[in-house]
């Protein structure tokens, strides 16, 4: 990989964080192969503690930070998750909880509703049991219903996420009615990313063309039909795009993330890229924020190799993803192969050519993510 750019001169001209995601464990009782979560979890083990979090979220508020999302895994295996919640909403952040809503009992929501939790996201995987107990790995559908139910029941907002892939696209139809029967106020139709589990997992997840066609006509109706009562977002799948989506408005520009461990980083999937490692264990937020290598390695536009440094839009997507660069190619300093313009552009062509193949008789298995984060040996 090119070596990192030292932006340390530049440090008066970095903008303030506006969000982080505090992914306050990898712990999940569900085992969705689409998981973005890393596949070494046991190098995560030793979570933050209380104090610990409490700490970052009073540093994230000093930063500029004014959103807190509370991810993981699934954060309410965390026990003190009404802690961690009361202290970001004493500080000021508008916290947003995203969770598979297992765990989410009634006294455990009337909890986080007074310790001034502002919003929460639930994940489904398909719109009934049969379907959705398979991709999740165990029997959840029932509880998430309920565990819905009860947000709404509570007056907290409610958005409901479905990663789409291969194995319930063509379920979106379905997915939207019950959205809708459910009273979700937004739903958040997110094809896959292919990093973690799902990277493992691509060549089953990756749709075909005529099932993303299928599936945009269903959205572009449900929208109109459904604007005046719920928002309906749908971000289609980086390999049939012609151009890379913006890396969150570039790298390490406007949000940053905090692992179970305390490592930060610019995105959850910056885990995999073979940068120097910065904790909240040993440096204050700020200056993680302003100075480590992880964070300006790929800040601004001055690292990009061409076609990106000479493109017009090197200011609007920034040269794309630099995880999805470093999985696909080894290097993420290379532009994202997503880009019809990248020289490595063939790699996504072949993935996609697999996934629209006529004669695709076996299906590749999925590897599911474990249920549990296993502590190395």
């Amino acid at each position: 990989m090119a070596d990192p750019v030292d932006s340390m001169d530049n440090v008066d001209n970095v903008d303030s964080p506006f969000g982080l995601l505090a992914e306050l464990t990898y712990r999940c009782p569900l085992a969705c192969a689409y998981c973005s979560n890393p596949v070494a979890m046991g190098e995560y083990t030793d979570e933050l503690a209380t104090h610990e979090w409490q700490r970052v979220l009073t540093e994230a508020r000093d930063l500029g930070v004014l959103q807190c999302h509370l991810s993981g895994g699934e954060p309410l295996l965390r026990r003190d998750l009404v802690d961690i919640v009361a202290t970001a909403h004493d500080l000021g952040l508008y916290t947003n909880l995203v969770t598979s809503a297992l765990g989410l009992s009634r006294s455990r929501a009337e909890r986080l509703r007074a310790a001034g939790l502002d919003h929460v996201q639930v994940s489904i995987q398909a719109d009934e049991p049969v379907a959705s107990d398979r991709i999740a790995g165990t029997p959840s559908f029932r509880r998430k219903i309920e565990a819905a139910g009860v947000v709404k029941e509570l007056g907290w907002p409610l958005t409901l996420n479905v990663v789409l892939h291969r194995q319930n696209i063509d379920r979106v139809a379905d997915v939207l009615a019950l959205a809708d029967d459910l009273g979700a106020d937004r739903v958040e139709l997110a094809n896959t990313q292919y990093y973690g589990w799902a990277w493992r997992n691509r060549d089953a997840l990756l749709p075909s063309r005529a099932q993303l066609v299928a599936a945009e006509a269903v959205v572009r109706a449900a929208r109109e039909r459904l604007r005046d009562r719920m928002d309906v977002i749908y971000v289609v799948p980086d390999y049939y795009s012609r151009y890379p989506k913006p890396c969150m408005g570039g790298w390490a520009a406007r949000q940053l993330t905090v692992a179970p461990n305390g490592d930060v980083l610019p995105c959850p999937a910056a885990q995999s890229l073979p940068l120097p490692r910065a904790s909240v264990r040993v440096d204050p937020l700020e200056r993680i924020w302003t100075g480590a290598p992880v964070m300006t390695a790929f800040r601004g536009t001055g690292w990009m190799p061409d076609p990106c440094r000479t493109c017009d839009r090197r200011e609007v997507d920034f040269g794309g993803c630099r995880c999805q660069a470093f999985q696909l190619t080894g290097d993420a300093a290379r532009t994202d192969p997503v880009c019809h313009l990248s020289p490595d552009h063939a790699l996504v062509a072949r993935a996609v050519d697999a996934a629209n193949a006529d004669a695709r008789v076996d299906e590749p298995p999925l590897v599911p993510r474990p249920h549990r984060v296993r502590v190395p040996d």
